[in-house]
């Protein structure tokens, strides 16, 4: 067996990491597998995985090869893109600093000049960073909201974008010449930070950041009755609390509280079963925070500071927390009736979001005259998209997002960034604040104009080599087999992102899709509902999106239940197959 040889080959590698070879050799056979049978595929992002010794996990071999790739890809570019070099930035998870300092030292002996953050930074500073300092590339060390075992290798392109899927082709194609990931030659650490390779680089870059975030507040005179606006926030013991706590202190806000317990970076996660927050779980201490000072508006943000929850008390006095696609709307609104009223809005403007966000959004967009515009799932599609509009001047870009909590606002930044989104989410509680209403009060206001829109997710979760073949089998079995109806509504329209064709069910006939291939499939349903499968690009899970319109929250909430039972019972029968 490959992983077998792949296994003798680490442990007889003379200079291994002792405490990889420790782990190796007290490993079961099964996890020993799982460990070598593949290796790390370097997707559209980069890499990400668990810790541990093995071809198929985080370590300094694996990031080594990554960063070899890169560094290859960049120097075919020549001498001014190695000139140019590439930033660094890590996040507060086990081995984020070393494997920083991992990428630094093979990048630089290739005489790629370096840019490395001094000290754990968000990710979004990481791509405001790449365009500040002119570099040619980035990567952050982070594996964003994964659980405390995981890591990653994200990278970003020069304007500040993660990097597009024909560059993660060709950085691939580099990776894919290298043959032994335990020979690579790196630089002496000490030998690179005496060099003139290496540039540190910390609070100048903070400070420019901070002075752009300036540029997304609307209404810089907030209400003396809104200054006060109560507001409970928790990095998630990651990297967001001095960004986005000096720019609510710059948006005019006094009243912060930061969850102590989980203000200071921990790699264990120690308060937390999940540092997500997108799941109630993470909100647990907020809201006890909430509740201690009757605060006006909770926020998280993930460990990398790119994702940010919300939270606000419905007419219960509870706190309710928001969807990103209902968070995603609030703002938008509020975004487009500012602009319209302040007499900024331009006639070219448009809106991005991703295939699986509400069409709430569209319904929005549509009132102000503004036009929207679908990507793939991946936020670096929406950066693509950015990037875009300032060539070519088409459009002006004014807002982009993904359901899965992810904002832009200002397109400084090329990512979403919830340190614009944290700042932004409290000038808009702020508004409604002023007219008597708290956030879920606006989301409501939203639903009677536009409709009520409901979405909804749900994971499955299949680790290792066998859970790779069930996604494909389901993936491949819908494809096949595509319903006819799901709960008695007819299933209109088939979009199979993997050979990029729309297909009419009732005539039968097929349109193309201009979007890059991805193995995903979107159905469309008679009653304007819709539901979409798609393997994760970052965990071992298959994802299914729910979206329905419904007249109230009653008839949402019972469309939204029929239509997931539906599905997700075509599922549960080819698990058992």
């Amino acid at each position: 067996m490959i992983w077998k040889s792949k296994a003798e080959k680490w442990l007889s590698h003379q200079n291994l990491e002792q405490e990889l070879k420790n782990v190796l050799l007290n490993m079961n056979q099964h996890i020993l597998e799982d460990c070598f049978y593949k290796d790390l595929e370097f997707g559209t992002g980069g890499i990400r995985g668990e810790l541990g010794p093995g071809t198929n996990r985080m370590n300094i071999y694996t990031v080594r090869k990554a960063a070899k790739g890169l560094a290859d890809y960049i120097s075919q570019k020549g001498e001014t893109a190695k000139k140019r070099g590439i930033v660094i930035a890590y996040d507060c998870r086990r081995k984020s600093a070393e494997f920083a300092m991992e990428v630094a030292k093979t990048v630089g002996r290739e005489g790629i000049h370096v840019y490395l953050f001094n000290e754990l930074r968000p990710t979004p500073e990481l791509s405001f960073a790449v365009r500040y300092l002119n570099a040619g590339a980035g990567v952050v060390i982070t594996a964003s909201h994964n659980p405390p075992e995981y890591n990653g290798f994200k990278v970003y392109g020069e304007d500040g974008g993660q990097i597009i899927p024909s560059a993660a082709a060709e950085i691939t194609g580099f990776i894919n010449k290298i043959e032994n990931e335990l020979s690579i030659q790196v630089m002496n650490q000490n030998e690179l930070q005496n060099s003139n390779l290496l540039t540190l680089i910390g609070e100048e870059i903070d400070n420019a950041y901070l002075e752009k975030l300036k540029s997304i507040q609307l209404v810089s005179q907030i209400p003396d009755t809104c200054k006060d606006l109560k507001i409970v926030f928790s990095p998630l013991h990651g990297t967001a609390r001095e960004l986005v706590y000096k720019g609510l202190q710059a948006f005019g806000f006094s009243e912060i509280t930061m969850v102590k317990e989980q203000e200071e970076p921990d790699s264990e996660f120690r308060t937390l079963t999940s540092p997500n927050p997108e799941e109630r779980a993470a909100f647990e201490m907020a809201i006890q925070y909430g509740n201690n000072l009757n605060a006006d508006i909770l926020m998280a943000a993930d460990p990398d500071a790119d994702r940010l929850g919300v939270a606000a008390k419905n007419e219960q006095g509870n706190y309710e927390i928001l969807t990103g696609n209902q968070l995603g709307a609030i703002m938008l609104h509020y975004l487009l009736f500012q602009k319209d009223k302040l007499g900024i809005l331009p006639k070219n403007g448009a809106v991005i979001k991703t295939i699986v966000t509400t069409d709430m959004g569209r319904a929005i967009a549509d009132d102000y005259g503004i036009t929207t515009i679908d990507t793939l799932t991946g936020f670096k599609f929406i950066g693509e998209k950015v990037k875009e509009f300032e060539e070519n001047d088409k459009y002006s870009f004014q807002f982009g997002y993904e359901e899965s909590y992810g904002y832009l606002i200002g397109d400084f930044v090329r990512d979403k960034d919830a340190v614009q989104a944290a700042v932004f989410a409290a000038e808009v509680a702020a508004f409604y604040k002023s007219k008597g209403k708290t956030l879920i009060d606006a989301l409501y206001d939203i639903y009677n104009q536009y409709g009520f829109y409901r979405e909804s997710l749900n994971s499955l979760t299949l680790k290792g080599k066998e859970g790779t073949e069930k996604i494909e089998h389901i993936l491949n079995f819908f494809r096949k087999n595509p319903p006819e109806e799901i709960a008695g509504v007819k299933v209109i329209y088939i979009e199979d992102y993997k050979s990029s064709k729309r297909l009419d069910s009732l005539t039968g006939q097929e349109e193309n899709i201009f979007l890059p291939k991805s193995n995903v499939i979107k159905f469309f349903l008679d009653d304007d509902s819709w539901f979409t499968i798609r393997p994760s690009g970052t965990e071992p899970k298959v994802k299914f999106y729910f979206s329905v319109k419904g007249t109230s929250k009653e008839n949402s909430d019972s469309l939204i239940k029929q239509l997931e039972q539906g599905v997700m019972a075509i599922v549960e029968e080819l698990l058992q197959d």
